[in-house]
């Protein structure tokens, strides 16, 4: 076995354990965590893209125990709804709608989803929306400011609300091209 260049030098019986310098070739960390490789049995937080591939007979992730991120907020659906998916999976309106609104789903607001998705990626995400006594719907969707006409499950898309409970809608984006989409949309009423 060779030995590496930068160590060919020591002498026999030197301890070699602790920080290996950067200028030797280390990261100036004496832990796994202080140069930034997560390790398996702490919690880590992951900041950009990770991309897990798996193979024509493996798949690449399998999640147990994960939570979505929700937002609440006591919000009366109205006007024109910006949805942006990098803040949340879910986002739930818990005071009564007062009027039809449009939703617009964009990455963030200073990123377009065209921007942070690639062709052939999709993401789906649910808008939970109370109704009072008297109910509104969702009348358009668009992404980046765009207006795309929704598939809707059954193929109809709705025409109202539903008084007294909360309509859950749930949209798949998925990006067919540059500034392209297909949103597949469903309405589904709790109560």
């Amino acid at each position: 076995m060779a030995i590496p260049r930068n160590l060919g030098n020591l002498a026999p019986g030197v301890n070699t354990s602790g920080v290996l310098q950067t200028t030797n070739g280390g990261t100036g960390a004496t832990t796994l965590a202080g140069a930034n490789i997560p390790v398996t049995n702490a919690a880590n937080t992951f900041t950009a893209t990770q991309t897990f591939s798996g193979s024509s007979s493996v798949l690449a992730m399998i999640l147990n125990d994960t939570a979505e991120v929700a937002t609440i907020s006591a919000t009366a659906a109205t006007g024109t709804i910006n949805y942006d998916i990098t803040t949340q999976s879910v986002l739930y309106y818990t005071s009564n709608a007062s009027a039809n609104w449009t939703v617009n789903f964009r990455a963030s607001s200073g990123t377009s989803l065209n921007t942070a998705m690639t062709t052939g990626q999709s993401v789906t995400v649910a808008f939970l929306v109370t109704q009072g006594a008297t109910a509104y719907y969702n009348n358009v969707v668009q992404v980046d400011g765009s207006t795309v006409t929704p598939k809707y499950q059954g193929g109809t898309a709705p025409a109202a609300g539903n008084a007294s409970s909360v309509d859950v809608y749930m949209y798949t984006i998925v990006k067919t091209g540059n500034a392209a989409f297909t949103v597949f949309a469903s309405q589904t009423k709790f109560a």
